[in-house]
């Protein structure tokens, strides 16, 4: 399995450069922005760049729960079963939260079969630190303000930082406007 006994971020390392045939820009969603340096570092030179799409940035030598309020790090350490599992990430939030975002009840469905459960240890892992993905071009493509923080750090670095009027989950309801924009920060 992919987050068998392994460190989690050593296997979606794995599992995204076992899927790579040919140099690529690696785009990345919401907390998918901390695997970035791991994966680099597994792909070497067939990661070209990088486009975070309203996503976390990096933490190397942190652990996710070390990067948000206690608060919901203890939350979510209670959502947590016997068998270390989280609930979906969906099921984080109240459920008028993802309607919001997703008001066809069609698209919420097909959304949420596919959202798995994350062990609590993942959030709890240390991110390897290294920092060879700084050295490629880099670009952020803004959704939703909860990245104001991760857009604003992103410029700061030099960055092109790019706003689409949308929501965290535009990728879902937008994919067109959304692929838009991250073929031009690709560019860019």
């Amino acid at each position: 399995s992919l987050l068998g006994v392994e460190p989690s971020y050593a296997a979606f390392a794995r599992a995204v450069v076992d899927a790579l045939d040919e140099p690529a820009v690696l785009v990345v969603h919401s907390g998918a922005g901390a695997l970035v340096p791991a994966i680099v570092e597994a792909a070497g030179s067939r990661v070209t760049a990088v486009v975070f799409v309203d996503a976390t940035l990096p933490y190397p030598g942190r652990a996710w729960v070390e990067t948000v309020p206690a608060e919901m790090a203890a939350h979510l350490r209670s959502l947590a079963g016997a068998d270390g599992l989280l609930p979906p990430w969906h099921e984080w939030f109240p459920a008028q939260a993802l309607a919001g975002l997703l008001p066809d009840p069609a698209v919420r469905e097909a959304f949420c079969a596919e959202v798995p459960r994350l062990p609590l240890r993942y959030l709890e892992e240390v991110t390897p630190a290294v920092d060879g993905w700084r050295a490629l071009p880099s670009a952020y493509v803004q959704l939703s303000e909860v990245y104001d923080d991760a857009a604003a750090q992103a410029r700061r670095w030099g960055w092109r930082v790019d706003r689409v009027d949308g929501h965290h989950l535009s990728p879902v309801t937008e994919p067109a406007v959304v692929a838009a924009a991250v073929v031009a920060a690709a560019r860019g």
